[in-house]
């Protein structure tokens, strides 16, 4: 494949040779995938030098250009990282293949029997910014669901997605996964993003992970369908039943377990009867966590700052919180459906009817009981690696793994009938 060619002449060719390895993985048995993906894994492991090596290089070149702190720990490799790459590649050979599924069935009155099948979608276009685990997680979710894979990862992380990606070839290859069935764009011009957009007919579906001004551009331009979320302003809201040891705990973990991904907490909700709250606020001050709160907040803890109108409607990716007192359950889900971005919200409460109405009223792809935002993840949901986290209401929604990448088709099984 030429490098030098022209963006759009590069996915046309790209896709037409994904196209070709798509119509093969979609007839390959379950345990010829299992297998390849088990190699695939091992390669992973065993390039663990290399793929370490080239992102050294990445991340010296990222942090002189000044990438910011969140984007620079999504880049960070080391060996715990891609032996949890590896094991999360493994981890998807090991599920159960939705390809071949039955969904529903029924049995005509005339005879005609039909059922709905789930079918792999095609050619998936992932494009992703400096997550190069993304690239194993992508090819291995797309494989497993009969999928061919053209990937486009970020200038910044261009080594390391290159020596992932070499490895995982390598795997496939040996275990009989055609190497076009995954794809990198070899390119880092901006305009590949641009061809790929505009490559209706060619690939099937978009998904894109990375910032906001990526995911924007991509579902303001894409002639593609497009599974995607922009943001993730995710909230916990402590109800007045709460027990005070859990709320700290959820509440300091939801924000700074790890402040740069998509399921962090970024505004906290306190009931006005919760007897704890300013305990809670220090709690998550001495955790390291700027926080930001409204004029009721603040009455409880004079040295945080003031939250402005902004605050509410802004995911931080960074150690800050805004904090606000809200009157009941009703206010704190007005609250969500006026400034969250339906992607994870949880309610930490004794109550089981407030969290029951909790659960039913918030209008998210995840809504959680007791637990942290950070469990928004397709590992910690047993779906193995995820490909991203959809907030539309349409296909797919939350963590998007197997199930997400597939379609159906229905399958008529006759004896002669026609319609007359």
């Amino acid at each position: 494949m030429d490098a030098a060619a022209n963006p759009t002449d590069l996915i046309a060719e790209m896709g037409r040779r994904a196209r070709a390895a798509a119509l093969v993985l979609a007839s390959l048995p379950t345990a010829r995938k299992a297998a390849a993906l088990a190699l695939a894994a091992e390669s992973v492991r065993a390039a663990s030098a290399e793929i370490l090596a080239a992102n050294a290089v990445d991340m010296a070149r990222a942090t002189e250009s000044g990438l910011s702190g969140a984007l620079l720990d999504r880049l960070r490799l080391d060996s715990g990282r891609i032996a949890a790459m590896a094991d999360g590649v493994a981890a998807v050979a090991a599920l159960a293949d939705p390809v071949g599924q039955v969904i529903d069935s029924r049995d005509r009155p005339n005879g005609l029997k039909l059922s709905r099948v789930r079918v792999p979608i095609g050619v998936i276009g992932i494009i992703y910014e400096s997550r190069p685990n993304v690239t194993a997680d992508a090819a291995a979710l797309c494989v497993m669901a009969g999928n061919a894979a053209i990937l486009r990862g970020g200038s910044e992380a261009v080594g390391s997605n290159r020596a992932i990606h070499a490895a995982l070839v390598a795997g496939l290859e040996a275990g009989g996964v055609p190497a076009d069935a995954v794809q990198l764009v070899p390119i880092t011009d901006r305009a590949a993003v641009g061809a790929m957009l505009a490559a209706d007919g060619v690939i099937d579906l978009i998904i894109p992970r990375g910032g906001k001004s990526l995911v924007a551009r991509v579902q303001a331009e894409a002639r593609v369908p497009v599974l995607a979320h922009l943001d993730g302003i995710n909230h916990v809201y402590v109800d007045a039943s709460a027990d005070p040891a859990m709320a700290a705990a959820v509440v300091v973990d939801a924000k700074m377990r790890r402040t740069g991904v998509c399921g962090s907490m970024e505004t906290l909700l306190i009931h006005r009867a919760y007897p704890d709250a300013a305990a809670l606020i220090r709690r998550l001050a001495d955790a390291g966590c700027m926080v930001r709160g409204d004029a009721a907040a603040r009455a409880l803890a004079p040295d945080i700052a003031v939250a402005d109108t902004a605050d509410w409607d802004t995911e931080y990716l960074d150690a800050i919180a805004s904090v606000a007192i809200v009157d009941d359950l009703d206010a704190a889900v007005a609250h969500i459906a006026g400034h969250g971005s339906h992607h994870t919200d949880a309610i930490i409460a004794e109550d089981a009817a407030v969290a029951e109405h909790f659960l039913t009223a918030v209008d998210s792809a995840i809504v959680l009981w007791n637990a942290s935002t950070q469990f928004a993840d397709g590992g910690e949901f047993g779906l193995g690696a995820e490909i991203g986290i959809a907030t539309g209401r349409l296909h797919a929604r939350g963590p998007v793994a197997l199930e997400g990448l597939t379609t159906y088709k229905w399958i008529g099984r006759g004896t002669g009938q026609v319609r007359g």
